[in-house]
């Protein structure tokens, strides 16, 4: 049971006023209301209730469904392994983790049976080892834990922001700025729940970027994130009018090259071995068809 005491009347639905406060559905907090699982005051109430000041609202929460994780034979490419931990350089359209519509296929599905299921299990039964993640349409580098203690030490550097992690993005549109800072709040998309936004109620993001080469029409950027917020470097750069080449959700996602997905590479990793303490600075090579596009745009460079 979860409970939330309203702090001041913000004349808002409760369904609209749970959507936004615990980041789920509001077609889903309806279905608990009317199921008698999100209570006001200790009474059942309807999603048109208007929140006040002080309402104490519980919260039934809903168990999620595991899916069984199970080992596949999926080529992976790796950076680095030793007993610890596996980089690996994962490839666009892959998913991470098994979830409602990806119960195999998935990065952790290869993970299991490369590891003969030796990963640490702080992250449950689907996501066994995985320390932090990368969208679908994102490649790049990604570290996995063989042990918890190596995941915990892990988890910790990524808390305290010293995890070093540098990408490349090819955005549509010549941006003038040789190098800034973009500082937006992200959260849940109030529109559409599949999607994030820049919110000014939501969580602290932080992207910084620079120009590494300028063509005509695109920008090539070097990024890197000081938060690690869900779909963050592709949710400020729309936001600020040039979105990611590819990118189906934040952007139209047509491109002359006809490529389906983010043009988001998450090139290089700095971070501190947890169990030797040694310095680690791995990279992920770029994909092939980044290449391509990137070698046809040389002939198209402007100043």
């Amino acid at each position: 049971m979860k409970t939330i005491i309203a702090k001041e009347s913000e004349n808002d639905r409760i369904d609209a006023y749970i959507a936004k406060k615990e980041d789920i559905s509001r077609v889903t907090v309806q279905r608990l209301i009317k199921e008698g699982k999100i209570k006001v005051n200790d009474k059942k109430t309807k999603p048109a209730y208007i929140v006040e000041k002080d309402d104490i609202i519980s919260i039934e929460e809903e168990k999620p469904q595991e899916v069984e994780l199970k080992p596949q034979n999926i080529p992976l490419d790796i950076i680095y392994e030793d007993e610890d931990i596996i980089v690996i350089n994962k490839p666009k359209g892959m998913v991470v983790h098994p979830g409602n519509g990806n119960p195999e296929g998935t990065l952790a599905n290869a993970v299991m049976q490369h590891c003969k299921g030796s990963l640490s299990g702080i992250g449950g039964k689907i996501r066994p080892g995985i320390v932090h993640r990368l969208d679908k349409d994102t490649s790049g580098i990604i570290i996995v834990a063989k042990n918890d203690k190596a995941h915990i030490l892990l988890s910790e550097q990524i808390k305290n922001h010293e995890v070093k992690k540098t990408y490349i993005a090819l955005t549509r549109g010549i941006i003038k700025e040789k190098e800034a800072t973009i500082n937006m709040p992200i959260g849940r998309s109030t529109k559409d729940r599949k999607k994030m936004a820049v919110d000014r109620n939501g969580k602290e993001a932080i992207t910084h970027f620079k120009v590494l080469n300028r063509y005509d029409k695109y920008t090539l950027l070097q990024v890197k994130i000081e938060t690690g917020r869900t779909h963050q470097i592709r949710v400020h750069l729309s936001q600020i009018g040039y979105p990611i080449v590819g990118d189906e959700v934040y952007s139209n996602g047509k491109n002359e090259w006809n490529i389906k997905g983010q043009c988001l590479h998450a090139k290089s990793l700095e971070f501190e071995h947890p169990i030797t303490k040694k310095k680690m600075y791995l990279e992920a090579k770029v994909p092939e068809y980044f290449n391509i596009i990137l070698k046809e745009l040389e002939e198209r460079k402007v100043n």
